[in-house]
């Protein structure tokens, strides 16, 4: 009998790759500190030792995860042709960050919630990825829409990158052709619109002083850090340090660093009943009712920034029932803004209201939080005109409604179902 021939076995092609996805996956679900190298080695089917010969360590898989997102994102973009027309630059720019978002879900989640946890050097590096793919963006934008120049070409593809990043904050998801279609019309709503002058921001009530007002500084300051650091990336030293008093002093208030998070949420769902779903809710006109709950969603967001950028990033941190709590929450508050919205266009089916909606969310809370030059200076004060264009709302002071479909005016660029199949 002939001998068989045995050798070292070989890696499968894409190991790399697979790897990376499985992490991103689960990073994006689960967050990024309850994840261990040797589960992710496990969803692959390899060692964990085998995982080391790949990647260093963790942090190098979620920083090779963004960046993997980014590169994809960068080449998406430069593969739009240049043009002067009004219309294919604006459709194939949506076309295209569409499909990024579809394909590359959990980017958006990887982008603004787990980053933070990198090395500030590392995190510079991704930013710079970043802005050089809204520079780029903008660059073919303003070359179809030179009236806009490329500052706002680059506010609009902010907002179309915001919009497009909602597909990370929840599991919703129609059939793919359906899916882009929509995305895209909306998308291109929004890279067709014409930003007027920005609206002032209005500045932010300082805290009350004495016992009260030290709780309230507890919670101001912790859902700042939090928001901006990470949940676990927060000391009980540092968030004494913040308002002046010593770390163990905070157990004055509250019974534990948790018990400060989920008295922050509770805080947050509470103003956001009294600001928003109220006016939602009251009785009257159903486009009166939406135009007034988005000004006062967008108002809410502008003065209470971190805490939404809390309750977006670190609901999974608190326990079971404060968790129940606000997803129980954050599923009514969505529901109401759908039914509201299909009553003001019964046109949209549930599915293309949710992804409006869910869009109008991302879009403002991240305008608010944005810190590039372009998109923090000039996004946050247009938010109002911009997420009226999201949910096909008349802008104040405008012609008129943009156009139910794309967003655009009647001589805007055509929506993009004219354009894919």
């Amino acid at each position: 009998m002939g001998r068989e021939e045995t050798g070292p076995a070989r890696r499968p092609r894409g190991r790399r790759t697979q790897i990376l996805a499985v992490a991103a996956e689960q990073f994006h679900r689960r967050g990024y500190h309850q994840v261990a190298m040797a589960e992710v080695a496990a969803a692959v089917g390899i060692t964990a030792p085998a995982l080391y010969r790949h990647y260093r360590g963790k942090p190098e898989l979620l920083r090779q995860s963004v960046c993997g997102g980014l590169a994809e994102l960068a080449a998406a973009t430069a593969e739009v042709p240049a043009t002067a027309d009004a219309s294919a630059g604006p459709a194939g720019l949506a076309a295209a960050l569409a499909r990024v978002a579809l394909d590359q879900r959990a980017l958006a989640t990887l982008w603004q919630r787990d980053a933070r946890l990198l090395p500030p050097a590392q995190r510079a590096e991704l930013r710079r990825a970043l802005r050089s793919c809204v520079t780029g963006a903008g660059r073919r934008l303003s070359a179809a829409r030179p009236e806009l120049g490329q500052q706002q070409a680059e506010l609009l593809v902010w907002s179309a990158l915001s919009a497009a990043g909602s597909l990370s904050y929840h599991t919703f998801a129609p059939p793919r052709r359906r899916f882009e279609r929509l995305l895209t019309d909306l998308l291109l709503g929004l890279l067709a619109a014409s930003p007027g002058p920005p609206r002032p921001v209005p500045a932010g009530r300082p805290p009350e002083g004495g016992l009260a007002g030290r709780r309230e500084e507890l919670l101001a300051a912790a859902v700042r850090l939090f928001d901006e650091r990470g949940f676990d990336n927060v000391s009980t030293d540092r968030l004494g340090a913040a308002v002046g008093i010593a770390g163990p002093s905070l157990y004055k208030h509250f019974p534990a660093k948790a018990d400060l998070l989920a008295a922050a949420l509770v805080r947050c769902r509470e103003r956001l009943g009294h600001e928003v779903v109220a006016v939602l809710l009251a009785a009257g006109d159903p486009a009166e009712r939406l135009a007034e709950g988005l000004r006062a969603y967008t108002a809410f967001a502008r003065r209470h920034r971190h805490y939404l950028g809390a309750m977006v990033s670190e609901t999974e941190r608190l326990a079971a029932p404060d968790r129940k709590a606000a997803l129980d929450f954050r599923r009514d508050f969505l529901r109401i803004w759908v039914e509201l919205l299909r009553q003001v266009h019964p046109g949209y089916d549930k599915a293309e209201a949710r992804i409006r909606v869910h869009a109008m969310f991302a879009l403002v809370n991240d305008g608010v939080r944005n810190s590039s030059p372009v998109g923090g200076a000039e996004l946050a004060p247009r938010l109002d005109q911009l997420a009226c264009v999201l949910l096909g709302v008349p802008v104040a002071g405008g012609d008129g409604p943009p156009n139910a479909r794309g967003g655009g005016s009647a001589s805007g660029p055509t929506p993009a179902s004219a354009v894919s199949n």
